[in-house]
Order: C-alpha cells, then sequence, then structure tokens
C-alpha cells in the first residue's frame, strides 16, 4: 500500500486532462463547489468539516423537516452543537436544501446514504442507487462523485459507475469517482472528523489522486489505496474485526458466569500484558448501523463469490444472541428472589445502542424490551437522550430514574452506560440490578448482578 499522503502534498500533474486540472486548481484554492448528499450521523459532520477547510457546502436531504431544523441551526445528532452548526448556516458555508438542483453547480458530490438490511440479511442499495440516479442527472464534465456509504466490494464500480456512465461521460476523463469509507464514531470527543485518516481510492488512478487532494483539505491525514474495492473492504474490514471481537468476549462472558467468574476482573487483569492483547468487553448486544450490519454485508458478498465466511458467521450468531442471553438472567434473577418475570416490574436504564448520545438504531434494549414484555413484564426505561419509543406498538415515555421508581422496580438493568445515570443512587434504591456494562464497579453488594 502506498503511504499515507499528508494534506495538500498534491501538486498538479504535468499533462493532465483540462478538466481534471482546473478542479484541482479549484480544490487547491477553495473555490471548489461541495455538495453533499445525506445530512445524517455522517453527512452533517462532513459538511461541516468541509467548511471549516474553505468550501461552500450544500447539504442535500430529502427530508425537508430535517433540512428546516438545520436550516434553523437545530443540530438533530450529538457530535454537532446547534452554536457550531448555526454559525456555518448563518455565514452560508453550509447551505441545507431538499434541491437536488443545486448538483448542476457542484464541482465535488460526497454520498453519505444509509445502507441497511433487507429482511433477508442481504445488502438494501435502495438510497445509493436512488442517489446515484439524482446525481447522474446533474453529472458535468470536471465534476468529482465520492461514496462514503458502508457497502460491500464492488459497489462503486458496478453499481454506481455504470449509471454515471448513461450520460455519456467518461470515468477519468470527463468526470471523477471514488470512494472513501465513513469512520464516523459517534459520541467520540477525542477523534473528530479531522483528525481521523481518510482512506481514499479512486476508479482511475486521477480519481483517486484528485479524491486525495479533495480530502487533503479537511482531513490531517490521507491514506491512499490501490482501487475502490480495496477501500470498500477497509471499512468491513475493520466493523468485522470489531464484531469477532465482540461475539468472542461475548462469549467469554456466558462462559465466566457459569463458573461464578467475574469477566470483568478477568478482562482488566488480562488488559495489564503490555503486547498481544486487545481488551473487548461485553454487552446486551451490538447496536447502531455499523457493527451489526456491515458484517452481513461482508457475509453476502462472500457467499455471491463461493465463499463461506462461517468465523464471522458464529460471531453474528453468539451477539444476535445476548438480548435473549440478558433476557433469560433477568428471569432468573428474579426466580432467585422468589419472583415470576411475568407481572414483575423491569425497569431499563438506558435504551441507546452507545453510551452518551442519541441513537437507537438497531439497539439491543429495543429487543430486550420487547421480549420482556413478551413474557409479560410491566416495562419502563429511563434515558436522557430518547424521550419516547414504540415496543410492540405500545409507546412508552422516558421516566427520570428519581429513586422512587428505582425503589418501585423489582428489577433495574442497566443496558447503556450514560454517564448522566447516578449509578450509587441505583444501587442504593434499586432492590434487584443486573448490570450489563460493568456501570457499578467498583461498587459491591449482593443484590447487584454482573453479566
Amino acid at each position: 500500500m502506498a503511504e499515507p499522503i499528508r494534506k495538500n502534498s498534491i501538486a498538479p500533474q504535468p499533462g493532465e486532462v483540462p478538466v481534471a486540472a482546473e478542479l484541482e486548481r479549484k480544490i487547491a484554492d477553495g473555490s471548489a463547489g461541495v455538495a453533499v448528499v445525506g445530512m445524517g450521523y455522517v453527512g452533517l459532520p462532513l459538511g461541516l468539516a468541509f467548511t471549516d477547510a474553505g468550501f461552500t457546502v450544500h447539504g442535500v436531504d430529502v427530508d425537508a423537516e430535517k433540512v428546516l431544523g438545520i436550516r434553523c441551526g437545530r443540530s438533530h445528532i450529538t457530535d454537532v452543537s446547534d452554536e457550531e452548526l448555526g454559525k456555518a448556516v448563518t455565514a452560508s458555508k453550509l447551505v441545507p436544501t431538499t434541491d437536488w438542483s443545486v448538483l448542476d453547480q457542484a464541482d465535488v458530490v460526497v454520498i453519505c446514504v444509509p445502507t441497511p438490511l433487507r429482511k433477508t440479511k442481504d445488502p438494501d442499495l435502495t438510497f445509493v442507487v436512488a442517489a446515484t440516479e439524482q446525481v447522474a442527472r446533474h453529472l458535468h464534465p470536471g465534476q468529482l462523485v465520492m461514496l462514503e456509504s458502508t457497502t460491500y466490494p464492488g459497489t462503486t464500480e458496478e453499481v454506481v459507475l455504470p449509471k454515471l456512465e448513461e450520460s455519456g461521460l467518461e470515468v477519468g476523463v470527463d468526470f471523477f469517482l471514488g470512494f472513501s469509507p465513513e469512520r464516523v464514531d459517534p459520541g467520540n470527543e477525542r477523534f473528530r472528523t479531522r483528525e481521523i485518516p481518510k482512506v481514499v481510492s479512486g476508479v482511475t488512478e486521477t480519481c483517486g489522486r484528485l479524491a486525495a487532494q479533495f480530502y487533503g483539505r479537511s482531513h490531517d491525514r490521507v491514506v491512499p489505496v490501490s482501487c475502490t474495492r480495496v477501500a470498500e473492504m477497509v471499512k468491513l474490514l475493520e466493523n468485522t474485526f470489531r464484531a469477532v471481537n465482540i461475539g468472542l468476549v461475548n462469549e467469554m462472558a456466558q462462559m465466566c458466569a457459569q463458573m461464578k467468574i467475574d469477566v470483568w476482573e478477568v478482562i482488566a487483569a488480562a488488559s495489564s500484558k503490555p503486547f498481544g492483547f486487545m481488551p473487548f468487553y461485553p454487552g446486551p448486544g451490538l447496536g447502531g448501523h455499523c457493527i451489526p450490519i456491515d458484517p452481513a454485508y461482508l457475509q453476502w458478498k462472500a457467499r455471491i463469490d463461493g465463499f463461506e465466511p462461517q468465523f464471522i458467521q458464529l460471531a453474528q450468531q453468539v451477539n444476535g444472541e445476548m438480548p435473549r442471553h440478558v433476557a433469560r438472567r433477568a428471569m432468573e434473577l428474579l426466580n432467585d428472589v422468589g419472583r415470576a418475570l411475568h407481572g414483575s416490574k423491569v425497569h431499563l436504564l438506558g435504551v441507546t445502542y452507545k453510551r452518551d448520545i442519541g441513537d437507537s438504531r438497531e439497539s439491543p434494549a429495543l429487543e430486550i424490551l420487547h421480549l420482556l414484555k413478551a413474557h409479560g413484564a410491566e416495562v419502563s426505561y429511563s434515558d436522557p437522550f430518547v424521550a419516547e419509543l414504540q415496543v410492540d406498538g405500545v409507546r412508552l415515555t422516558a421516566e427520570a430514574p428519581e429513586p422512587e421508581r428505582l425503589a418501585g422496580s423489582d428489577l433495574v438493568i442497566i443496558v447503556t452506560d450514560h454517564s448522566s445515570f447516578d449509578y450509587p443512587s441505583v444501587v442504593e434504591h434499586a432492590p434487584l440490578v443486573f448490570d450489563t456494562r460493568n456501570a457499578t464497579a467498583p461498587m459491591r453488594a449482593g443484590h447487584v448482578h454482573k453479566l
């Protein structure tokens, strides 16, 4: 792999085609117009990073309500403050819109739309295809198109490129196409968009060079790779690595529970080894849009190519069973104190998939709530980031974790360890606690049980 490229280190190449040279000039002096398609957890922070780099950015989204909120300076994601967003919007550096015609004036278009799974667990590229079709309608010479949506290897060249080429323009000559995997880590204050190394690729050498120059303006470090398939696989490897290791430690947690061993103490002690070990932690299940989904994309593509990824499949099974494991443990803990799960009051602390963020996509808490309700429990929850949610068609409203609420529950399950929760109060007032995140460490009490 080529050495990482530092920002602004790419000079125009002799003999470059005219539109490429002109695009290079615009990127270098900051006059290139940028359009980011999709103003979600990836697109909004990325758009602001481009404005910080000196570009004027049109943020395109089909959700009119979201666009209106951004236009009013209201951020819908944790990682972007209203103040930060308001400054960019007021200065007209970030212009939110539902109007696709702004792509006519864009020199660079970055696609950041969701890539969910279908019920059959195969990739759903509906949003990518729809966005690409809109880009194709407004494609013009000298335009760079970058896909950032996480997907299987081959998507850029097999799905996006053919639709853009229907315009009659030639890639690498008239327009330019590349892939750069998003690496957003919601809630991570240490690594913001600029500080996260940016992997970039292009369908042709010229495409890759232009992509590297563009992202070099907004990121401190750019890492070019040889082709889009490699870049697409990079993101899948990163998240599959996490999913497999989380699966291993989730199985270890269940094993330790059978042996009456504290898995958290085991992990802490193992982490003292300065080499050959990387700590991962068990939990109630995987959540979010990446780790539960990306390995499934890789599995699907591998099977299409005639390879059966058994290791990944096993990790998926272990992780997918964790909500059921939590529900079973809840039933056992209540049985131990002479209560049935049916009719018991079970209160969940945290329903988002990760601490201190407002994203409940694929959160294991949703499955846990469903399973508890299915067994007749009276469920309730607390979460400072989620005011209400639907469980089996019933609307639940968040309740403050006051001492009375905790004391009135038969069992409190810590599912998401938000930093705002008062864990000493939980231990003091709840009659029975099941801590799936080790949030109550180092407090020790007979009525507190760990995963």
